[in-house]
């Protein structure tokens, strides 16, 4: 079918890098390409194999959507909402920014890093399968665990970039595969389980995500799952829904960027975290986002 294509207007303090290093974050990944301002990204999309093309200009997007399918099989509105999700325009920024800029600790931060969005996964499943695979691993092992699953369980684009898999995909490998591929075999159980429950309509991800439930419905039914803990939770919330108020105390980098925003010569631990998050409700989410930032910005 002939691409889909449509324009979204990017905002006066648009950081477009931040969202482009996002997605770029791993230089080898089978499943997105970063070139400059142009972001490719392959994603299955009920079963056939979809690219997403976003070419970003300082005053908007150019978006575009490739289906190897059938008409019908995507519309604008589909491209649209997939497009906000990957650029991180699902957050109402402006209004945080407003409310905690004065504030004596965070708000030195936020003005520094002001128009700072949180970029999310093309699906919730995409964003649950790579907090699983995250855990407790630096973030170059997870992508090299992540590109082995893509080429295992994924659809190879027309235009040959590889699609990461949706819930059917990775249901449909052995866990010898996934083995083989260097996951744990907590890590291979807890992705088969969530995988065989997504594809059977039992984790209803993308339900969650055209009419969400009450946040509390959700953590319960993900935290049900053997091998999925708070910060699975909350990292999924956020990257794969847009929620806005996950605590993230479990994060050990939130927890060493907030060490060094207080000025304080022992590490602070995840209740201490936990804690101090409480007062940017219903933000803190976004407060986590801002000290993952301020770790790059230090970083130069």
């Amino acid at each position: 079918m002939m691409p889909l294509e449509c324009v979204i207007p990017l905002p006066a303090n648009y950081r477009q890098a931040d969202v482009l290093a996002f997605h770029g974050r791993d230089a080898q990944s089978s499943a997105e390409s970063v070139q400059g301002a142009h972001l490719s990204k392959g994603i299955v999309l009920r079963g056939f194999p979809v690219v997403v093309e976003l070419k970003l200009s300082p005053a908007e997007a150019w978006c575009s959507l490739s289906v190897d399918g059938p008409v019908g099989s995507a519309s604008v509105l589909e491209l649209e909402d997939l497009a906000r999700r990957l650029l991180g325009l699902r957050m109402d920024v402006d209004a945080f920014e407003a409310l905690h800029v004065a504030h004596p600790e965070l708000g030195a931060l936020v003005l520094a890093q002001s128009g700072l969005r949180v970029p999310m996964a093309a699906t919730p499943f995409e964003a649950l399968i790579w907090a699983v695979t995250g855990q407790q691993i630096n973030v170059g092992v997870a992508s090299q665990l992540r590109r082995r699953l893509i080429l295992l369980g994924g659809r190879q684009h027309s235009s040959g970039l590889w699609c990461h898999p949706d819930a059917q995909g990775v249901a449909q490998l052995h866990a010898d595969q996934l083995r083989e591929a260097r996951f744990s075999v907590a890590k291979t159980q807890t992705i088969l389980t969530i995988s065989r429950l997504a594809s059977e309509g039992r984790l209803p991800l993308d339900d969650w995500m055209a009419v969400p439930l009450a946040v509390p419905a959700m953590e319960a039914a993900l935290l049900a799952i053997k091998g999925v803990g708070p910060w699975t939770v909350n990292y999924t919330l956020l990257r794969g829904f847009g929620h806005a108020d996950g605590s993230l105390h479990g994060d050990v980098a939130v927890r060493n960027a907030l060490q060094r925003l207080l000025g304080q010569a022992d590490k602070v631990s995840a209740a201490q975290t936990e804690a101090w998050l409480k007062q940017f409700a219903p933000w803190r989410s976004l407060v986590a986002a801002h000290l993952w930032g301020s770790l790059r910005f230090s970083e130069g």
